[in-house]
């Protein structure tokens, strides 16, 4: 009998074309630092351009902070399958076109895909929806994906911390995630109370 062997959690990262690639760059970087995890990342047409346009960022720059990397058209990919054990998806940003696939079940490219597969697994799925403002189609389909079980993060700021740099806000919304995804970080401070913050 073989004896069991110790797996890296598996995430998979997904950059659709909302503005705040940040946000998903930012998840690569703080699970890369953190080790033991593998990471499986997925980016839309629309994704690598906001990339290029919001930080600069060419694909060999991003492709450099996954293990693995699948192209968006390849709806044959391991995390295409159910079968594929991974723990948690994070799509960050989550465009409003994107949510609104997941919603509906269209699985039409790798990211909606491979959220459809989280949910009806019954995995952790987080989307970083990133619009505003919001139309009552916008809500309906949070609402949808919530009551299929995906968890809407919408990548806010938070201003009790007093944030110094727009990485202070970045990290925040980040730091919110990773408390999803049960893992351990120090991107952002913990609230102790408001009588200890005005001290």
């Amino acid at each position: 009998m073989r004896a069991p062997t110790s797996a890296p959690r598996r995430i998979i990262v997904a950059i659709s074309g909302a503005s705040g690639a940040v946000y998903g760059v930012r998840l690569l970087q703080a699970l890369r630092e953190l080790g033991g995890i593998e990471t499986h990342l997925v980016v839309s047409d629309p994704g690598w351009h906001n990339l290029r346009h919001e930080l600069g960022l060419e694909r060999a720059g991003l492709q450099a902070l996954a293990h693995a990397v699948h192209d968006v058209r390849d709806v044959g990919a391991s995390i295409a399958s159910g079968s594929f054990l991974c723990s948690a998806m994070v799509v960050a940003p989550c465009s409003m076109r994107t949510l609104a696939a997941v919603a509906h079940g269209l699985a039409d490219n790798l990211i909606t895909r491979a959220a459809d597969v989280m949910l009806k697994e019954r995995r952790r799925l987080v989307l970083m929806v990133r619009e505003s403002p919001l139309s009552l189609i916008h809500l309906r389909n949070m609402v949808s994906v919530t009551e299929a079980g995906a968890i809407v993060c919408p990548p806010l700021p938070a201003f009790y911390q007093r944030p110094q740099t727009v990485d202070d806000i970045v990290d925040h919304s980040v730091a919110r995630v990773l408390d999803l995804l049960e893992l351990p970080h120090d991107l952002a401070a913990r609230w102790s109370g408001l009588d200890h913050a005005l001290r």
